[in-house]
């Protein structure tokens, strides 16, 4: 892997583990059940991609 790959990775990265945070956060903020469940279930996506690139590693 080049350089310039390892660092897109790296900031992909970055940006999945912030959408699961801020997900996670907006979650348990939510009143309403229905919407606080599509929050959780984004910010498990945002898990799994997360999981995809750190694998590519």
């Amino acid at each position: 892997m080049t350089n310039k790959e390892l660092l897109y990775l790296e900031d992909a990265l970055g940006h999945e583990k912030y959408f699961q945070t801020k997900c996670k956060e907006t979650a348990s903020q939510l009143q309403d059940a229905d919407l606080k469940a599509c929050v959780e279930q984004m910010a498990k996506k945002h898990q799994q991609i997360f999981q995809s690139f750190y694998g590519l590693l």
